[in-house]
């Protein structure tokens, strides 16, 4: 395994980049389940009532839809509905928001690691290893950040999956309609509440580390891809229970429109009052299965491509090198 402090933070983030991308495409049909399945989309109900296409009406309460009772029933709903390519629904939108959310997320999570790690080095620490507080610390730092950069494409994302005209809309296309009917602030609407959500990787990457830790000091071979597979997946699997009504509440704020101004306590009571507390885990085996599937390929694919991106940037670096002097001769 590479000394981590000898890798420019730039290969993590474009592995961080591409493993996502992988990821996402591998288990997307499960993240379209889960954000319908939250949102209470009539995609799932089986209506084809062509009056219910606007994705506010699958909340109004009025209307008693009866939702798919198991995961089967939610995939045979909305193939009936959408057929297959309904799975699929603002695909190219979430490949674009998790690339950015993990090249800014791990070039942050590890510019940082290394500036701690290096002062550790140069006060003679004995530990050269994050502990639980600084991963807390890094995680909570990166994962605000990252909640700014990558917001208003998970905005677009939420309104294409939902969408009954979902095949025709575009990132850029469900970014400028927000922009136009319901103003540039739509874009951060559930921002609190995906804040809030900073401490899902914050959980995930602790117990990561903290894991990674302890098979870096009791394995020759140091982390493997496998031993990242399912580490990165027992990590995911507590943090998203753990966080699953955060979840929710931000799929939900995602849905407001233009005159709906509930707050996180406004929606929380709505939906209390509406759907009761399960409201708050609609789909959450779907959830559960995928983000914990996308998290273990994710630092599977990572911990494959790393090596890989810092190969590139060296050749990259190189070839600028070359043009440089070329352009001074």
């Amino acid at each position: 395994m590479t000394d981590r402090l000898q890798v420019d933070p730039a290969a993590h983030a474009i592995a961080g980049g591409i493993g996502g991308a992988l990821s996402m495409v591998v288990t997307y049909p499960l993240v379209t389940l889960s954000t319908l399945a939250q949102t209470n989309s009539s995609k799932l109900t089986g209506s084809t009532d062509s009056t219910k296409s606007e994705p506010e009406k699958d909340l109004e309460s009025g209307k008693a839809k009866k939702q798919a009772s198991t995961a089967l029933d939610a995939i045979k709903a909305l193939y009936n509905n959408s057929g297959v390519l309904g799975f699929y629904a603002g695909l190219e939108s979430a490949i674009f928001g998790i690339i950015v959310n993990n090249v800014v997320y791990y070039y942050f999570y590890e510019a940082l690691t290394k500036v701690v790690l290096t002062r550790k080095k140069a006060t003679a620490s004995s530990a050269k290893v994050l502990n639980s507080f600084e991963s807390i610390i890094i995680g909570a730092i990166a994962g605000s950040i990252t909640v700014f950069s990558t917001n208003p494409i998970w905005v677009a994302n939420t309104r294409i999956t939902v969408s009954k005209d979902s095949k025709k809309l575009t990132t850029i296309g469900a970014l400028m309609d927000i922009i136009k009917t319901d103003g540039p602030l739509a874009l951060f609407r559930g921002v609190l509440p995906a804040l809030i959500l900073v401490t899902n990787p914050i959980i995930q990457y602790t117990i990561f580390e903290q894991l990674k830790n302890f098979i870096n000091k009791r394995s020759k071979k140091g982390l493997t891809s496998i031993h990242a597979f399912f580490i990165g997946a027992l990590g995911k699997l507590i943090a998203t229970g753990s966080t699953y009504p955060y979840i929710t509440l931000k799929s939900r704020m995602h849905l407001q429109k233009e005159g709906e101004k509930d707050t996180v306590l406004g929606m929380i009571r709505k939906i209390l009052d509406k759907e009761g507390i399960a409201g708050f885990y609609n789909g959450v085996f779907v959830k559960l299965s995928q983000s914990v599937l996308t998290a273990a390929f994710l630092f599977f694919f990572k911990e494959e491509l790393t090596a890989s991106s810092l190969q590139l940037l060296k050749l990259i670096r190189s070839l600028k090198n070359v043009q440089r002097g070329k352009v001074t001769a």
